[in-house]
């Protein structure tokens, strides 16, 4: 695959920053280092920023991000494929290289969506080539063992972290997401409106689709250590009234989570593919 350059979207601040590309960088949580800029495109013309996360299984690795991030019907967003942002340097952080992923191979999509008996799930998994990646990528990535799977363990108003890329924006320097704080708006382990997703109470932005949703692990596994984070949900969209007053009523300030164990189903290994 190509791997063009990707231009940073958010100016970088002018300072000194001929010397800071030169110089080691502060080590950062690994959480960072999990979730990369993702940037649709229609062959060379850029479309929208959104964000994403790694996940890993059975030695695959995974770009994780919302279903509307590469195809949105309704809107006709129709992109062809993604760049996602690689750090190359662990120490150097301001080391970047862009890789180019191809949504279509002879006109079939080849990412993984999932569907449940509500509706379709805005959730989308694209298996990335590891031959196709720079040696000396720095990833992070979740795994299964990462996931939330006791519900009893997430109370109401629990604090949580939404990790992304806010209308595009981040670290233009050291090309790393922004946090934004969210808590739990509804029960845990419960289907919304019969739906696969959760609430978060957070304010968001466009760009934010595809973000992790996480909470710290106080208690990690040798196998979470790593990368000690809980993965609870995938965000969404922001959830809103329809017959809302723009003008007399602000919007709720919620949004929508789809619970991250439907990565166990779209990351199944296929028949085609083996163990």
């Amino acid at each position: 695959m190509n791997r063009p350059p990707i231009t940073p979207v958010a100016p970088v601040t002018p300072v000194d920053v001929a010397s800071a590309r030169h110089a080691d960088t502060a080590p950062v949580d690994p959480l960072f280092l999990a979730a990369p800029h993702v940037s649709t495109f229609h062959g060379t013309q850029p479309l929208t920023n959104a964000s994403g996360f790694f996940f890993e299984r059975d030695e695959r690795l995974y770009l994780v991000t919302s279903r509307h991030v590469v195809i949105d019907e309704d809107t006709q967003h129709l992109p062809d494929r993604l760049e996602i942002e690689l750090h190359i340097d662990a120490t150097n952080l301001t080391r970047s290289t862009g890789l180019s992923v191809l949504l279509y191979e002879d006109g079939a999509a080849v990412w993984r969506q999932g569907r449940d008996s509500g509706s379709e799930i805005d959730v989308a998994v694209l298996e990335l080539d590891r031959s196709a990646l720079p040696e000396d990528a720095v990833i992070r990535a979740f795994t299964p063992e990462h996931l939330q799977t006791a519900f009893d363990e997430v109370h109401p108003g629990e604090s949580l972290l939404v990790v992304g890329f806010p209308l595009g924006f981040h670290d233009a320097l050291h090309h790393l997401p922004v946090l934004r704080h969210a808590v739990i708006a509804s029960p845990y382990g419960i289907r919304f409106q019969g739906q696969g997703f959760f609430l978060t109470d957070a304010r968001t932005h466009r760009g934010t689709s595809g973000a992790a949703v996480v909470m710290r692990d106080v208690n990690p596994s040798e196998g979470t250590a790593a990368l000690p984070w809980k993965l609870l949900g995938v965000h969404s969209s922001r959830m809103d009234m329809g017959d809302r007053d723009v003008v007399l009523d602000e919007s709720l300030g919620l949004n929508c989570a789809w619970y991250a164990d439907i990565l166990l189903t779209l990351t199944e290994p296929r028949a085609d593919q083996g163990s």
